[in-house]
């Protein structure tokens, strides 16, 4: 790996972080005398999560429908929210990710207490810009958490690098005054016996440690069982006869964090968090092309129901918070280190992402990501109210991949690349400042504008300036709406030269200059993913009921795929090679709306909708994620009582249209143009409380027993091999289980 070195613009941002807490006194001393609270006008980041664009989900609301594995699956009850892939492609289809308003879950940045989770960068990013990975909602468990923030649209845009499609926060449970502590238990048990079952056990224990400290530790145990090889059998297009799509791959977590608290006054606090997760899979057999061959098939069978990836992550940080008679300030410093440790898989043609031949090793690529953030909030007057927000950030990520540079150039000479013996390093490093003011105008108009700068060391500078409205036509009508302009930096793979995959000519795109395969290699001349991302909203309350319906837009520049217009012709081969390249324009377009309707005292009725009017790459006209048109979570929620309550949930999907063009830009025919047809899932559970100490939650997932079945990926891939574009899965590139009953058990003191 290479060594961390202290740099100019990481001297500059510890000096300006030094500076914005130059004058305040030495915490030991700092007494709640000095100390003025401000309760008139909250900072721009308080005031930005009452945008339309912003969900929250409680503790409450995860415990009448705990998620079977990953919080995602009830982050997508939220509107503006899918679960995808990450590419049109279909590959990897059922490691389905976290996806606002179809940006793909490669511009979704997940949060854990405020500060980043990036461990899904350290797994290879294939042709297509699908990786093989679950993404980064699971490290917390889900009983642990005190409430999940959802943030699209213009209100992500302070979030910096990534956030070009929203946030997803996840907030977790915090030390108390007193001594507490919980254990939560769940297990399911699905109908049908070729789909995976799960078990869970998770703890919490927090209270004070003396005047001055206080502790929290939670752990967790998870383990969802792989589903059976032949789940999709009967099931699978006409191109995967001989190749078996797999279902959903089982999960193997195990989870332990610790924090030590010390709040030396009422104006300071230091958080010490130490974590560490481990995340494997149970291999379902899964080979990304889903092609079958002689040198793919014996590893897929020895491996299927075991261990072929393991995701060790490990993060310390240190938080500081403070009031001052200025302000209040808020900075940290975290460092993550992930490994990924695999078998070693294929980086040409139909075995890229498959196991290699034999008895491949585990070979495991080392993360390192360093963040260090502060920022200070000063309360103004004057002419207008307001609380000015300035802050910096630097941030370094390196990444060792011993295996992705070892694609040789034995097919054709490639000049300036070497055949072997690439450096597996990659690193990219970014210095940002950025300054929010949230203006009272008017006690029924808050204006709050921002700017950010964020200098990559790769893609150069990048200016996101953004302005948010709220203003209050009355005690019941609010209209909100904001533009911004958010972005994304190339990933360590995208912008690595010693990066190189191969295609023997059937994963190409169509050209006319007689070539026979191509090579795809990284581009360290990449700009940076923009996106102008606007809404507008409306919302009216009145007692218990509330109604609202946003439209948003996202003007997408620059977007990063693999081209298709080559950039030159192999030395000897006579091989296409091909670059990461950025695209000229894409746009997303859709409605959100939300309805909460009180029909009886303890019952009422809630639900949300995302209509997506466009969703499409303006080059190409092909979409950019599967998703469905439309998306519809509707739900009775009724409180009998102080000790029961029942919930009746349906989310209906609309069709879900698949990729318009293959692989090598021709148009899809035959089944490989087939949709998804509309479906609905109703879920129903029930939670009791026995006594203060004791809660049980039950419930039956997908009561109908709608299930969906995956026919493979989007464009299949023959053992000839020849494409079948006309024999291919479509959309139908995921599985949806069927009826599942379960129970949750909470104990707590």
């Amino acid at each position: 790996m290479q060594s961390w070195k202290v740099s100019g613009r990481f001297r500059v941002l510890a000096a300006a972080m030094a500076a914005a807490y130059a004058g305040a006194p030495a915490l030991a001393q700092q007494g709640e005398a000095v100390l003025r609270e401000v309760t008139v006008l909250g900072t721009a980041e308080e005031t930005l999560k009452q945008a339309p664009g912003v969900s929250i989900i409680t503790a409450e609301d995860i415990g009448k429908r705990p998620p079977v594995n990953d919080i995602s699956e009830i982050i997508r009850t939220m509107p503006g929210v899918n679960l995808t892939g990450n590419s049109t492609s279909g590959q990897r289809g059922n490691n389905r990710q976290i996806d606002l308003r179809g940006m793909g879950p490669e511009n979704t940045l997940i949060l854990i207490d405020g500060k980043p989770a990036t461990s899904r960068n350290s797994v290879r990013f294939g042709w297509r810009g699908e990786r093989d990975t679950r993404g980064d909602s699971n490290w917390v468990p889900a009983e642990q958490i005190e409430r999940i923030e959802v943030i699209r649209g213009p209100a992500a845009a302070r979030y910096g690098n990534g956030a070009a499609g929203g946030v997803v926060n996840i907030i977790t449970k915090k030390a108390g005054k007193e001594l507490h502590g919980e254990v939560s238990l769940y297990a399911n048990a699905p109908e049908h016996s070729d789909e995976g079952a799960t078990r869970r056990l998770n703890f919490g224990l927090s209270g004070p440690l003396g005047e001055q400290f206080s502790f929290r530790v939670m752990g967790n145990y998870n383990r969802t069982e792989e589903d059976d090889r032949y789940i999709n059998d009967g099931h699978q297009a006409p191109g995967f006869a001989n190749a078996m799509p797999a279902g959903r791959e089982g999960v193997n977590n195990r989870d332990f964090s610790g924090q030590l608290s010390w709040q030396p006054s009422a104006a300071h606090r230091l958080d010490l968090d130490l974590g560490y997760s481990r995340q494997g899979n149970l291999y379902a057999g899964d080979t990304q092309n889903a092609s079958s061959n002689p040198v793919v098939d014996p590893v897929v069978e020895r491996m299927r129901g075991k261990e072929t990836n393991v995701m060790r992550r490990t993060n310390y940080a240190l938080t500081h918070t403070g009031k001052y008679d200025f302000g209040s300030s808020l900075s940290y410093v975290q460092y993550t280190a992930t490994d990924n440790k695999r078998i070693q898989e294929g980086l040409a043609g139909a075995t890229e992402g498959a196991f290699l031949a034999g008895n491949p090793p585990f070979m495991t690529n080392e993360l390192r990501d360093l963040t260090v953030h502060g920022e200070v909030n000063l309360p103004l007057s004057g002419v207008f109210k307001q609380v000015l927000t300035v802050g910096a950030e630097w941030t370094r990520s390196e990444l060792e991949d011993p295996t992705s540079t070892t694609q040789t150039t034995q097919f054709g000479t490639i000049p300036g690349v070497s055949s072997t013996g690439r450096s597996p390093d990659a690193s990219a490093r970014i210095a940002s400042v950025f300054v929010e003011d949230n203006i009272e105008l008017s006690e029924n108009t808050v204006l709050t504008p921002g700017l950010r700068f964020d200098r990559h060391s790769e893609a150069g500078g990048n200016w996101s300036p953004a302005l948010n409205l709220m203003h209050m036509f009355s005690d019941r009508v609010t209209l909100k709406g904001g533009i911004a302009r958010a972005y994304k930096a190339p990933n360590l793979y995208q912008g690595n030269p010693n990066y190189l995959l191969y295609s023997n000519g059937n994963g190409c795109p169509t050209v006319g200059n007689g070539t026979t395969g191509c090579y795809l290699i990284g581009n360290d001349d990449l700009d940076a993913e923009t996106s102008i991302n606007k809404e507008l909203g409306i919302e009216y309350k009145v007692g218990g009921f509330s109604a609202g319906v946003t439209w948003f837009r996202n003007d997408y520049r620059d977007k990063i795929q693999a081209d298709t217009t080559p950039v030159g012709i192999t030395a000897t081969g006579n091989r296409s090679i091909y670059q990461w390249t950025n695209i000229p324009k894409a746009v997303v377009e859709g409605l959100e709306g939300s309805l909460r309707l009180p029909l009886a005292t303890g019952l009422d009725w809630l639900t949300n909708f995302t209509y997506m009017i466009e969703s499409k790459n303006k080059t190409t006209g092909d979409y950019l994620s599967i998703i469905p048109e439309y998306t519809v979570n509707t739900s009775l929620d009724w409180r009998a009582s102080d000790k029961f309550g029942l919930l009746l949930a349906v989310t209906f999907y609309g069709e879900q249209e698949p990729m318009k063009y293959d692989f090598k830009g021709d148009r899809v025919t035959g089944t490989s143009a087939d949709s998804v047809d509309p479906y609905a899932v109703v879920n129903l559970s029930g939670d009791y409380a026995v006594s203060k100490h004791l809660k049980v939650t039950a419930g039956i997932n997908n009561l109908f027993d709608k299930r969906q079945y995956r026919r493979g990926n989007a464009v299949s891939v023959s053992s000839t091999p020849v494409y079948g574009t006309s024999g291919g899965a479509g959309a139908a590139t995921y599985n949806e289980h069927g009826r599942t009953l379960y129970v949750a058990l909470t104990t707590s003191f």
